[in-house]
């Protein structure tokens, strides 16, 4: 049983190193920034009784995502973790500017070199989380929660797609591209078809979907159709050639192709940008398949969708079913701040810094993350 399903079903608290998997060089200092390793030396040589209070936040409303992460690695990494005194929010806590969001408390040469790693997991999770959140926000703006898949593998690297695919998890997607992406939180990747696999149909959508509906019958068969930039003949192809079979049709249009749907109608040009994915041609795929039986097909946009884009079209009503999105998730825009604010008990900070304390932080001890 992965331990995300342990936690949804309150048998354990936090995720652990079990899920988490930490490269062992972390204990070595190999990650950490050079001066934090020559401080832990300087305090375990000339102030080895210290007692610091280091206290963590960001600037922005945001949804906070890498908290199970960070005490994950201060219980696998820290010196006799069991000592250390841990406040923290929880992974999907909405969080604003400057509220405190983790302390860790204990002497500084335990855990004061794991630092900048604490920052740049809590950095990286909550900004993705975040991305996903307003975007699956804004793909209800019409009323209608409309699904987000996560397509953000070949934004990635992918060393880091368990954890964004996590992040975006909490965010609120809950279909993600590759089997990484699951890794953390259960599932198993889900996708369909790429244009190389029409490629070596030459084109022939109708001979690629039946291939792959041939290999993979119990898949909802999802044809992709913008090819050969003729998006409403392919469709209606596929339509035609499926039936009831055909669950859905994806536009992936490149923004520098205008569909041939408008290069034979002319006199629909002229009000509004006619290049890539735009609501116009989604309302004439929408009617055409309506118009010839096909109401069950759903639209799946993709190609460049962000938070703003998405309201766009759900503001317009356009009649899409579903959004495919990936490199505007992966925009690393909040960054996290570890500050030493306590020292033995009193307030010791850097000007302009001080403690802040937040009612809503929960102590974490050792058995309650293992």
């Amino acid at each position: 049983m992965k331990e995300i399903t342990q936690k949804l079903e309150g048998k354990i608290n936090r995720l652990t190193n079990k899920t988490f998997k930490f490269d062992e060089r972390i204990k070595e200092g190999w990650f950490s920034a050079v001066y934090f390793l020559k401080t832990k030396e300087i305090a375990e040589n000339k102030l080895p009784d210290n007692y610091v209070t280091m206290q963590f936040f960001q600037k922005e409303n945001a949804v906070l995502c890498g908290t199970d992460e960070a005490i994950a690695l201060l219980h696998t990494f820290a010196e006799n973790p069991e000592t250390l005194e841990i406040h923290s929010l929880k992974d999907g806590d909405r969080i604003g500017p400057y509220e405190s969001v983790l302390t860790v408390s204990g002497a500084y040469q335990q855990f004061g070199f794991l630092e900048g790693i604490i920052d740049g997991i809590l950095g990286r999770r909550t900004s993705v989380a975040t991305n996903v959140y307003n975007v699956v926000k804004a793909a209800r703006t019409s009323g209608k929660q409309k699904p987000v898949i996560f397509m953000g593998d070949r934004d990635d690297h992918y060393t880091q797609q368990a954890g964004d695919g996590y992040a975006a998890f909490i965010g609120g997607s809950t279909a993600q591209a590759t089997h990484a992406m699951n890794e953390w939180w259960g599932k198993k990747g889900m996708g369909t078809m790429p244009h190389a696999l029409i490629q070596m149909f030459r084109g022939d959508i109708v001979a690629a979907s039946k291939a792959y509906h041939e290999m993979y019958p119990e898949d909802d068969l999802v044809a992709l159709v913008d090819y050969n930039n003729d998006v409403i003949t392919d469709s209606l192809k596929v339509a035609h050639e499926f039936g009831k079979d055909l669950q859905a049709v994806r536009i992936d249009t490149s923004r520098t192709l205008v569909d041939k749907y408008f290069l034979r109608n002319h006199h629909l040009m002229g009000t509004f940008d006619p290049r890539g994915v735009n609501p116009e041609l989604t309302f004439a795929l929408r009617k055409a398949l309506d118009d010839e039986g096909f109401s069950h097909v759903r639209i799946m946009l993709s190609g460049g969708f962000t938070e703003s884009r998405i309201t766009h079209f759900e503001k317009l009503g356009v009649p899409v079913d579903m959004y495919g999105v990936g490199g505007s998730l992966l925009k690393i825009n909040i960054g996290f701040t570890g500050d030493n604010v306590l020292l033995n008990g009193s307030p010791e900070a850097k000007e302009g810094r001080r403690f802040r304390p937040n009612p809503r932080l929960e102590k974490v001890t050792m058995n309650q993350a293992d």
